[in-house]
């Protein structure tokens, strides 16, 4: 085995085609050198349009690849689970998507598998790195703002049809707007606030694209542990609504707009006493700094932008805010 990292796909998903792939070549140390499909002509066809040498049909063959050293996990979210304690028992190092699995308990099953055979994991909450994001972060933490109280973050969008499917109408596949939608918001708020939530209200709405009792617009009010507040509004049915998120503090306010996307783009403006001021950010592509950190961790430098921690964490929120708009009361996150 060279010392380049081998990444090996499970799952023939849109996001890895679009992004993932890319960022995986984008790097010297790694390429994409397998894929896994349970249609295995969808696998082929996958490898042949993405140059991908290998295409499985289980996870059991692209794992016994001694040629794969880390998996990017990529399929429906009910398969997390078992297919990341998997990767981990053949002692791959671990790259899940979001959210890491439907219960904590499954999500804390993953990380303690990973931590006990000794391979990174991550979670691929992309938006962490953003240079948005990461400058909004560092305002906060300089106290450009001054005491944090407040924040809004508005990601509601309309979901492309090609992407509708299993995120609209299947319940046990962990559809619906909040594991899709707002478990992102979840991992950004404690990123950029650098602060844990404590407890939720919210109410689900059926707009227009969701069935089988998944909704398709949330909003929720959070507390974090400094007693901050944070508002968060996400939906898939709304196509010009833009995104956003805003910090406001004792002594002023963080205005970020276009910063909940995949794309490398947005803008910060700081608003004090002394006026506005528009800050400047160096964009970069998110998809790539992640691979980056996780192949440097894979070498024993550093750790994930996301770790399977912070997965179950983002997870923990998620879950508070579906459990509050069912039950119509306030949800404790639990940690996990």
């Amino acid at each position: 085995m060279t010392d380049d990292i081998g990444w090996g796909l499970i799952g023939a998903s849109t996001i890895a085609r679009e992004w993932m792939i890319p960022a995986f070549r984008a790097q010297l140390d790694s390429d994409v050198v397998a894929v896994m499909s349970s249609d295995a002509s969808r696998g082929r066809a996958y490898a042949d349009q993405n140059k991908i040498a290998k295409s499985y049909h289980s996870v059991d063959e692209l794992l016994a690849d001694p040629s794969v050293r880390a998996v990017y996990i990529s399929t429906t979210n009910e398969l997390h689970r078992d297919q990341v304690i998997a990767a981990a028992a053949a002692g791959k190092h671990v790259l899940c998507e979001k959210p890491l699995a439907l219960t904590l308990e499954d999500a804390r099953r993953m990380v303690d598998a990973c931590a006990e055979a000794g391979v990174v994991m991550g979670t691929n909450h992309h938006l962490r790195n953003a240079a948005t994001h990461r400058k909004i972060r560092e305002l906060v933490q300089t106290r450009r703002i001054g005491t944090p109280v407040a924040a809004r973050v508005f990601h509601a969008v309309f979901l492309p049809e090609h992407l509708q499917t299993w995120r609209i109408d299947n319940p046990a596949a962990g559809g619906g707007v909040i594991l899709d939608i707002t478990v992102h918001d979840a991992d950004t708020l404690r990123f950029d606030l650098a602060d844990e939530p404590e407890e939720v209200v919210s109410l689900t709405q059926r707009a227009a694209l969701a069935k089988a009792g998944l909704e398709d617009g949330v909003m929720a009010i959070i507390r974090f542990q400094s007693g901050l507040i944070a508002q968060l509004h996400d939906g898939f049915t709304l196509g010009h609504a833009g995104t956003g998120l805003e910090v406001h503090g004792t002594e002023g306010s963080i205005i970020a707009r276009d910063v909940m996307t995949q794309q490398p783009m947005g803008s910060v403006l700081l608003r004090t006493a002394a006026g506005e001021e528009q800050i400047a950010v160096e964009h970069e592509n998110l998809y790539e700094r992640a691979v980056r950190l996780f192949n440097a961790a894979v070498r024993g430098d550093g750790t994930p932008a996301a770790t399977g921690e912070d997965g179950i964490r983002s997870l923990a929120l998620a879950l508070s805010v579906a459990q509050a708009a069912r039950t119509g009361q306030r949800s404790t996150v639990v940690r996990g």
